[in-house]
C-alpha cells in the first residue's frame, strides 16, 4: 500500500501505545506490527512507540510534539480497580504500567486537539478514562453474542476474519466514512462496555446491543474508539481503510497547525 497521494513531504508523527512485557528477563515495551503498518502505509504517518512508562514523558511535551495517538489492542485488560470494580484474581491479565501511562493522558490530548484512534483495549481505556465501566465477561451474559476470537488453532490471520455485523448510527463519524448502515467486523474480545463514559457518542452497535464504536462528542479533532481490529484489515476492508485514512487526514491537519504552516482546506474525514 503506497503512501496517500496528498501526504506532505514531512509526514505527521503518531505515537502508538506500547504494552509492558518481559523479554529475556528484562522489562520491555511492545507494539504489534499491524498497527505500525496501518499508521505508516494507510494513515501516511510516521509511527513511533509510546512507552508504557508514565515517567518517560509528560502531557505537555506530547501535545507540543505529536500529531496523533493510536491506542492499541492487547491481551491485557484495564485493571477493574480503575473503574471501581474488584480485582478478579490471577486469571485476568493486567498491565498496570500501561494503565498508569495511558489513562491520565487521554482527556488532555483530546482537549488539545490531538487526533486519537483507540482499538479494542484502547477503546476500553478511552471509555474508562471518561468515567465509563466495563463488563469483564460479555460472553457470560444472557442475550449477548460470544465476542471472543474462537479457535486458536487457526492461522493467526484468520482470527481477524469478519465475525458479526455492526449497525452504524446515522449522523456520526463512521457514517461519513462508509455509505452502508450495516457492515461486518472481526471480534477478538471478552470484555466490553457496561456503562458508556461521559461525553461519548455511540457510533455503532453489535446485533446484541453491545457498543462497538464511539466518538468523543465534544472533541475538536478526530477522536474515535472501535472494539474491533481495523489495523489487521487495511488490505481488504473499506471500513478499515476509511478509518485509518480519516485518522491520517486529521493528523496532517494537526501537523499543519502545530508547525504553523496553515490549515488544509480538506475536511478532516477526507481520504
Amino acid at each position: 500500500m503506497s503512501r496517500p497521494a496528498n501526504a506532505p513531504a514531512h509526514r505527521p508523527l503518531v505515537v502508538i501505545a506500547s504494552d509492558r512485557i518481559e523479554r529475556h528477563g528484562h522489562p520491555a515495551h511492545a507494539v504489534l506490527h499491524g498497527y505500525v503498518r496501518a499508521v505508516s502505509e494507510c494513515a501516511g504517518a510516521v509511527a513511533l512507540g509510546l512507552p508504557a512508562a508514565a515517567d518517560a514523558f509528560d502531557v505537555a511535551s506530547l501535545i507540543h510534539g505529536i500529531d496523533g495517538v493510536v491506542l492499541t489492542g492487547s491481551p491485557s485488560n484495564v485493571a477493574p480497580a480503575r473503574y471501581g470494580q474488584p480485582e478478579l484474581g490471577q486469571e485476568m491479565l493486567l498491565d498496570p504500567a500501561r494503565d498508569e501511562a495511558v489513562l491520565p493522558l487521554l482527556r488532555h490530548l483530546i482537549e488539545a486537539g490531538v487526533p486519537v484512534l483507540a482499538v479494542c483495549r484502547g477503546f476500553q481505556e478511552m471509555n474508562v478514562a471518561f468515567g465509563g465501566t466495563l463488563d469483564v465477561a460479555v460472553h457470560a451474559r444472557s442475550g449477548r453474542l460470544d465476542h471472543r476470537e474462537g479457535d486458536h488453532d487457526r492461522p493467526i490471520q484468520r482470527w481477524y476474519d469478519d465475525s458479526h455485523d455492526i449497525d452504524i448510527q446515522p449522523g456520526g463519524l463512521l457514517s461519513r466514512l462508509v455509505q452502508a448502515q450495516r457492515m461486518q467486523v472481526n471480534s477478538l474480545h471478552h470484555q466490553g462496555i457496561a456503562r458508556l463514559g461521559d461525553g461519548l457518542r455511540v457510533e455503532a452497535k453489535a446485533p446484541d446491543g453491545l457498543v462497538e464504536a464511539f466518538s468523543v462528542s465534544w472533541a475538536p479533532a478526530f477522536a474515535l474508539g472501535v472494539q474491533w481490529h481495523p489495523e489487521m484489515r487495511i488490505d481488504d476492508c473499506p471500513l478499515a481503510q476509511g478509518i485509518f485514512k480519516a485518522f491520517g487526514a486529521a493528523c496532517r491537519q494537526r501537523q499543519a497547525r502545530r508547525l504553523g504552516t496553515g490549515t488544509r482546506p480538506a475536511h478532516a474525514l477526507a481520504a
